[in-house]
């Protein structure tokens, strides 16, 4: 897909790029081996704090051991 710069240096995403993320605002971009690498990004509120996310692991039943076997599955792949 052909993009184009504008005389102020910004650039209109293809329908279809914009399809694949709907709800999506912004990017992270970064140049990579030449490229411009652009990455999905969701804002967080400054105001999650990490005992509301306890608060959340909590209420969804997450315990300990869920965590110790997501992050042994996560370094095995």
């Amino acid at each position: 897909m052909l993009v184009k710069k504008t005389s102020k240096n910004q650039i209109t995403l293809p329908k279809e790029i914009i399809k694949a993320f709907p709800e999506i605002k912004y990017f992270e971009a970064k140049v990579e081996d030449g490229k411009i690498i652009l990455t999905p990004v969701k804002i967080v509120p400054a105001n999650i704090t990490l005992e509301k996310i306890r608060e959340k692991i909590k209420k969804l039943g997450i315990t300990e051991k869920d965590v110790k076997e997501a992050i042994r599955w996560a370094r095995k792949n």
